[in-house]
This record gives structure tokens, sequence and C-alpha cells, in this order.
């Protein structure tokens, strides 16, 4: 099983970035999927769920601000994130089951 995460970068404040995880080796469809992050010398949090018929779930820091969403025939998850705010700064993982990515990098900075 392998997750492979992209889109992360540098934006200023306010801006938006679209991350996506794409995985192979694994039933994709009937699981759910998750967004986390992490900040240097923070522990790694829980930022989003999918479900399997696409229902999201957030946390209340990224709520209103990023989506959620999948694409099960291309084994494909998304976070659109909107309006950034430094605070978003981290490394952004996926998982599944109990598999993670490698992680890609966010920095909101002016």
């Amino acid at each position: 099983v392998q997750l492979v995460e992209s889109g992360g970068g540098f934006v200023q404040p306010g801006g938006s970035l679209r991350l996506s995880c794409v995985a192979s080796g694994t039933i994709f469809d009937i699981y759910a999927v998750h967004w986390y992050r992490q900040s240097p010398g923070n522990q790694r949090e829980w930022v989003a769920t999918v479900g399997p018929a696409g229902n999201g779930l957030y946390a209340d820091s990224v709520k209103g601000r990023f989506t959620i969403s999948r694409d099960n025939a291309k084994k494909s998850l998304y976070l659109q994130m909107n309006s950034l705010k430094p605070d978003d700064t981290a490394v952004y993982y996926c998982r599944i089951i109990n598999t993670w990515g490698q992680g890609t990098q966010v920095t909101v900075s002016s």
C-alpha cells in the first residue's frame, strides 16, 4: 500500500492550495480517508475525514475554509484549502487505514 501526496507549496495569507493524495495497492472506495498535519514542535493533528460516500468531517480550526473530497475511480483524495493562515503552515499527510503518505509541506507566510 502506498500513498503519495502532492500540491504543497508556499502561499501568502489568504491564498489557496489544493492538496492531492493518490493511493495504490489497496482497495480505496470502501474506506474513510483522512488528512492530518504536523507543524514543528507540535503533535500530528487531525484535519479532515471523508467517508466512502463522500461525507466530510472537519477540525474546528479548518471548518469553513477547507474542503475534503475524493475520487474513488482515481483512488484519489483531495484537500482544497482556502483563506489560508500562517497557523496552517505544516506538513500535511494523508492516511488510509494504517498507512500514511510521506507528507507535503505547506507554508503560509507574507
